[in-house]
């Protein structure tokens, strides 16, 4: 459970904060609904099932041991360095060992870590799909909740050594990171690539070097009402998280809003535009990826920039992620069927850098690259040692036969969609 500064806390607040975050898992929702729609048919129930266990595995491991590492106490662990004390992991209770006496800030701060981390778990999930088994997901999303999302929410939210940036270096307020871009988008999208390196392709998705055969996701509409849900969600998270970790007054919520909202709709309209310009209409899929980009974007930087900032960071967001999907594809073989690691990784990273270039303290730019900087120089490689490592004693991906016949019936007997006859690829003929 993470202590926050001595700020008073009134009833009407607490009340605010968790009505915004009952209003967070509909982000969940919607991101699980556009993972689902980018698969295959034949591996959809598979999917959204996978969700819920992925989700389910991360959160009770985050709860039984990860909330410990994740809270900020007076016996945090500490390491000295140039005459600095540096907070690098918490020391709280396991189990939730004595939650329901805690402060009202810590609970909410813990709700919203516990919320974060099924996020969390979704982001690689969705980026394995079609060839990713279920306890494979399960184990990854364990080790995400029990270790790895626990550090980085300490060092973010929790007082850890990037928070503490500002006063050791005078970095602005140390590293911001109102709705997660850093501990959650960013973390999931470096873990997906991990995945997607690790599983390898799907089959005939890279059948000669240099060439890419396309396959679209099953359903549109679902990728484009999980856009549509997924915005109240993270109106509610954004706003929560800029109570929480950035102190905001609730008179300042408005702009928060305002902020992602925008963030969002340029996102949409700048994917819209490329993606026309590019192969003469529009790509329905690369522009529901845009606009999760944009909200991506808004999740660093909407509590501290004006609306025109956020605003100017969405096109950004919106122009380099159809960009950054055929790069990823085209250029270096990387078959990422949800588009995560752009519409995660490389936009939560550069919301996290538009944060600090649009923020009015004084070397916040600072702060905020060194926080880029961990989580592409640090976490990347750790990430990924951990699931090679697992991936040595439990396979991530399905067996071939498993993969051809769809993860729907390969996993758990029988299709999703059963009233129609499911398509057999060429590339396994």
């Amino acid at each position: 459970m993470t202590p926050l500064a001595p700020l008073p806390f009134p009833e009407t607040s607490f009340a605010l904060v968790l009505g915004l975050l009952l209003l967070a898992p509909l982000a969940i929702a919607g991101v699980a609904l556009i993972n689902t729609g980018l698969g295959r048919s034949r591996s959809a129930a598979q999917s959204l099932l996978g969700s819920l266990v992925v989700i389910s595995t991360g959160v009770i491991a985050f709860a039984l041991v990860g909330s410990a590492l994740a809270a900020g106490t007076s016996g945090d662990h500490v390491f000295h360095l140039a005459g600095k004390a540096w907070n690098w992991a918490g020391a709280g209770p396991l189990f939730l060992e004595g939650f329901s006496a805690a402060p009202a800030r810590m609970q909410l701060s813990l709700l919203f870590e516990l919320l974060s981390v099924a996020l969390v778990a979704l982001i690689p999930w969705g980026s394995g799909a079609d060839r990713l088994r279920l306890p494979a997901g399960a184990v990854i999303a364990a080790i995400l909740g029990a270790a790895v999302f626990p550090l980085v929410a300490h060092w973010t939210w929790g007082g850890g050594w990037l928070a503490q940036l500002g006063a050791n270096f005078s970095a602005g307020g140390g590293l911001l990171d109102g709705g997660g871009a850093a501990a959650i988008h960013a973390l999931g999208g470096v873990s997906a690539l991990a995945v997607v390196w690790i599983a390898g392709p799907r089959k005939g998705k890279f059948p000669h070097e240099g060439l890419s055969t396309a396959m679209p996701g099953h359903n549109v509409v679902y990728v484009l009402l999980g856009c549509l849900i997924a915005l109240v969600g993270w109106l509610a998270w954004n706003m929560a998280g800029s109570l929480l970790w950035l102190h905001a007054a609730p008179g300042g919520l408005v702009t928060t809003a305002v902020n992602t909202f925008l963030s969002a709709a340029a996102a949409l309209v700048a994917t819209f535009s490329v993606t026309r310009i590019r192969f003469g209409k529009p790509d329905a899929s690369l522009c529901a990826n845009g606009w999760l980009a944009g909200l991506v974007t808004s999740s660093a930087c909407a509590g501290v920039v004006s609306p025109l900032a956020a605003l100017f960071a969405g096109l950004v967001a919106g122009i380099i992620t159809p960009l950054l999907v055929e790069l990823f594809e085209l250029a270096l073989s990387i078959d990422d069927p949800s588009g995560a690691i752009s519409v995660h990784g490389a936009a939560g990273l550069w919301g996290l850098a538009a944060a600090g270039i649009f923020a009015p303290q004084q070397g916040q730019f600072a702060a905020q690259l060194i926080g880029v900087s961990t989580l592409l120089g640090l976490m990347l490689p750790l990430v990924y040692l951990v699931l090679w490592l697992v991936n040595r004693v439990l396979a991530l991906r399905v067996d071939p036969d498993g993969e051809r016949l769809g993860m729907d019936l390969h996993e758990l007997g029988g299709n999703a969609y059963p009233e129609f006859v499911v398509h057999r690829d060429e590339s396994y003929r």
